[in-house]
């Protein structure tokens, strides 16, 4: 439970992280319309309604690789045996 109540929250900041940023952009075009409802005597019936219709636009990303030269650290190690030997044998 406490696992898709996470899964909520993330979902809903991230929504809305996008619209704050104007990565995704959404507009209603049409309004929503409930159905009319009729009681008979053969049970209810439902005519009409109409869903809302939304325009969604969203930002693109572009992913690209590019060469450059990166200098990198040089990295030199000596064994403690390495010293040690050289002193041991001058006396």
């Amino acid at each position: 439970m406490r696992a898709i109540l996470l899964v909520l929250i993330v979902a809903v900041v991230a929504i809305i992280a996008a619209v704050a940023t104007g990565f995704l952009d959404i507009n209603q075009v049409r309004g929503a319309k409930a159905p009319e409802l009729a009681a008979t005597g053969n049970g209810v019936t439902a005519t009409g309604g109409q869903a809302p219709a939304f325009d969604v636009q969203t930002g693109s990303v572009r992913v690209g690789s590019q060469n450059a030269n990166v200098q990198m650290p040089t990295l030199e190690v000596e064994r403690p045996g390495a010293e040690g030997a050289s002193t041991n044998n001058a006396m």
